[in-house]
């Protein structure tokens, strides 16, 4: 058997498997028509263009060319090898796998390094937790959290621990279970000693917030003092499984309230997801102690398109709003701001005021990043100062002049009018002014990105684009209809067999012919176990996604071969041409008087 998984488990996985289902864990998808469209996660994009198809079982982005089955999909998404992908799904659809095939999965998955971290976090995870609710040893923890407002329910919700108050004793705990100390160390769970000669606990006597991965998997811990010691927050180290930059907290178990809400709540911190979560406001997520950054962006835009942001109201806290909703609104999404009064941040407000004012005048009243923006350029200013009251207006002039619509821009106007008893008119004069200056920052990006674009292409394979010529949407076709009916790949290797005249085409034919001559059962998955490059595979999927007849008719046939044959006639015909002007300007009449002969053959053929 070696490290090969038998072809009946995959299939079995491959029918369980709901591809929409799978992708739609890391994708929003709409339905229209009969495929679900989403972004691609693949490549930055504001309009959907990734289809996938319930019916076929595959993906393609019209976008970037990427595409396949559910297999592809996640060796594309999570760099799972085969073996992994097959797994993950099996596990996913408690699909029981034979004692030959656990074997194979041992030899290609569990043994890799990013897999022994993560189930060292897993056991470390469910041993703090045991501590806190189970043990005399937390119990201090544990009436510190209650005194603090946690209810039992919330501690178990977000699997909440305790670490002991030891150097070593998780060191040992590991070294014990059969893990590596080296290897913990690179994960972030030990220490090494200043001499090398040991190692000592990264997190001891604090209580023990578990990080998870977008999957739930737990990838880090965030350690709080209770008894006053400094730091307050001790966090785990970017290790090869956590990258801060990528991981949105809560993630994991918020995905689906949000895809209910259709909206996210983007908080600063974990504490303060866990105080809005209580509040009812189960769509919360955050960042772990980074600003947000493009990665962050592409995840939450693949999942939602309207994202409250609510950070705290000091001076960090505005700043980072600001580029928060200045990232996130280049990727598409519609931002909206709540805003906190008297300098709290979101934990403290609640602790104050309670999760029903929370909900109703902080979240319930979140505005428009316009609005949030004026109200930013208030801060520091004596509005009663004419120095200021200028600046003042001019900096929100400025802002409105890179609003697109007018009507947007007419209500900020006429906000400010009638704030300070100032015309419209003289106000729209200077926001002229402004929009001059926007526009040529605006044209000079544009240079600027055109120059970078065409630097990107001119290092990037070139896609076909554009109208594709009739016979290789002939071939294209007759392809698509080879894949669901034996009988047309019969006809096609009778009527055209390796006439095909793109390369590719050929190749996916030929592997058709194979299936066809061993009696093979013609399928999608068949196919694409067959079909190892990735171009190829990626052509595959495009080809499937076409809408084509359930039945090919004789006359559609013959059409189509007519094309695929007449294509190699037609430049057989130009090359003669070429080769009989070329004959008469050197005056070579015989030569050209042959050629014009063999045209006309050529040309009654095709007839």
């Amino acid at each position: 058997m070696g490290n090969r998984i038998p072809d009946e488990i995959v299939e079995q996985i491959q029918k369980s498997a709901d591809i929409v289902e799978v992708i739609g864990e890391y994708v929003q998808l709409r339905k229209q028509g009969r495929n679900y469209f989403g972004l691609c996660p693949f490549h930055g994009e504001n309009t959907p263009s990734f289809s996938v198809s319930g019916e076929k079982q595959i993906f393609h982005c019209f976008g970037c060319g990427a595409g396949g089955n559910v297999f592809s999909f996640l060796r594309q998404m999570e760099g799972y090898s085969f073996t992994e992908a097959v797994f993950h799904l099996a596990d996913k659809y408690q699909i029981d796998l034979p004692d030959h095939a656990t074997a194979v999965s041992a030899d290609n998955a569990n043994d890799s390094e990013e897999k022994k971290m993560m189930e060292a976090h897993e056991l470390l995870k469910k041993f703090y937790h045991h501590l806190l609710v189970n043990t005399k040893e937390g119990q201090a923890a544990l009436d510190y959290l209650l005194k603090r407002g946690f209810k039992m329910e919330e501690i178990e919700h977000f699997e909440i621990g305790y670490a002991l108050d030891s150097w070593d004793f998780i060191a040992k705990f590991l070294k014990r279970r059969g893990f590596e100390v080296e290897l913990m160390e690179r994960a972030g769970l030990i220490i090494s000693r200043e001499n090398r000669e040991g190692y000592f606990d990264r997190f001891r006597n604090r209580i023990i917030f578990p990080i998870h991965n977008h999957h739930g998997t737990t990838v880090a811990f965030s350690g709080r003092t209770f008894t006053g010691e400094h730091p307050k927050y001790m966090n785990s180290p970017e290790t090869p499984i956590f990258h801060k930059s990528r991981l949105l907290y809560h993630f994991h178990q918020a995905r689906l309230h949000i895809r209910k809400e259709e909206r996210a709540v983007l908080f600063e911190g974990f504490a303060d997801v866990m105080s809005a979560v209580k509040s009812g406001i189960k769509e919360s997520i955050a960042t772990m102690g980074t600003a947000l950054t493009e990665e962050h962006a592409k995840v939450i835009r693949r999942n939602v398109e309207e994202i409250i942001l609510c950070y705290d109201s000091d001076l960090a806290g505005y700043e980072a709003t600001l580029k928060a909703s200045n990232l996130l609104q280049k990727k598409g999404c519609k931002v909206k701001v709540a805003m906190i009064p008297d300098g709290l941040d979101p934990d403290d407000y609640i602790k104050k005021f309670g999760s029903e004012k929370f909900k109703q005048d902080v979240i319930g009243a979140s505005v428009t990043v316009m609005t949030f923006k004026m109200h930013y350029f208030r801060k520091g200013k004596n509005l009663s100062d004419e120095g200021d009251r200028i600046t003042y207006i001019n900096d929100c002039l400025r802002e409105i002049s890179s609003l697109s619509g007018p009507l947007e821009q007419e209500i900020y106007v006429k906000q400010l009018a009638n704030e300070f008893s100032i015309s419209s008119d003289s106000l729209k004069e200077q926001l002229a002014v402004f929009e001059k200056q926007t526009a040529a920052r605006s044209r000079q990006n544009s240079r600027q990105e055109s120059k970078e674009r065409r630097a990107y292409i001119s290092r990037t394979p070139r896609k076909r684009t554009g109208l594709r010529p009739a016979y290789e949407n002939a071939e294209r076709i007759l392809i698509a209809h080879m894949v669901h009916d034996r009988n047309v790949i019969r006809k096609v290797l009778d009527k055209i067999g390796f006439e095909f005249n793109i390369d590719q085409h050929r190749a996916l034919a030929t592997f058709l012919y194979g299936m066809y001559e061993e009696e093979t059962e013609i399928s999608i998955q068949h196919l694409y176990k067959r079909v190892e490059d990735e171009e190829l595979s990626q052509l595959l999927t495009d080809i499937l996604m076409l809408q084509i007849n359930d039945e090919l008719s004789e006359t559609e046939f013959s059409d189509y071969v007519k094309k695929v044959l007449n294509y190699r006639k037609w430049s057989m015909i130009k090359e003669k041409e070429a080769e009989r002007a070329e004959a008469e300007r050197q005056k070579d009449f015989i030569r050209a008087a042959t050629l014009a002969q063999e045209i006309v053959k050529l040309n009654r053929l095709l007839k």
